[in-house]
């Protein structure tokens, strides 16, 4: 069995820490892909329009690439990751309208984030959510923000010869791969690749005016909290 998060302990995975401190430098490389770029931009777009004026908490912000987009139309953003190594690169950035500010937080703490936010943004965090801990994981995100909230979430479909192929895959379902970073270094990464039924049905119970779209190589979700 492998598992990376314990509900009572309020702990993320050190390995996963790890790697990305590691990553940090090379991660927005991962946008270049070309046959991605219609997607991006279009959810670039997305985000705006879902998100404009809304007061944000976002969790796993890594280096901002998805902060610096969102803060364009947002009124505000706490932007939060566990690792300082991609929150000092999320700082570095340019955010023209001065309404970011950032915070070191576990995603598995949200309790413990000061504020009141009426949004929340989790951008390929999702797909690293071990399935025996998701519905804990989005009832807790749901208590964030106030009743009518709303909630957003964009993560990657699988699509072969695209993506980092599936290594294995643990009893509970939880899939994995194999990431090699420009050190040559290797890391055994979970990654789940949800399907449209399983959001759906994974969200339901807490959403109103679900809208969950799927592009060739992303899906994208937005819902209301309900009161």
């Amino acid at each position: 069995m492998i598992s990376w998060y314990s509900l009572n302990q309020k702990t993320i995975d050190p390995n996963l820490v790890r790697y990305y401190a590691q990553r940090a430098k090379e991660y927005e490389k991962i946008y270049e892909k070309p046959e991605r770029q219609a997607d991006l931009g279009r959810i670039k777009d997305w985000l705006q329009s879902e998100l404009a004026q809304k007061t944000i908490i976002e969790i796993a912000c890594g280096t901002g690439y998805w902060t610096q987009y969102i803060s364009l139309a947002a009124k505000s953003i706490l932007a939060t990751d566990i690792n300082p190594d991609v929150l000092e690169i999320a700082k570095s950035k340019q955010y023209a309208q001065e309404n970011v500010q950032f915070g070191l937080h576990d995603i598995y703490a949200l309790a413990e984030i000061q504020g009141s936010f009426n949004a929340f943004f989790g951008g390929f965090i999702w797909s690293h959510i071990p399935l025996q801990d998701l519905d804990a994981f989005i009832a807790e995100a749901n208590k964030r923000v106030m009743a009518g909230g709303k909630i957003v979430f964009i993560d990657n479909l699988y699509v072969e010869g695209s993506s980092s192929p599936i290594t294995g895959q643990d009893e509970y379902g939880n899939t994995y791969q194999e990431r090699i970073l420009i050190d040559g270094s290797k890391h055994n990464i979970l990654k789940n690749f949800p399907t449209k039924d399983f959001i759906k049905a994974t969200v339901e119970p807490h959403a109103d005016r679900l809208q969950l779209i799927l592009l060739n190589y992303f899906w994208l979700l937005s819902y209301e909290r309900k009161g």
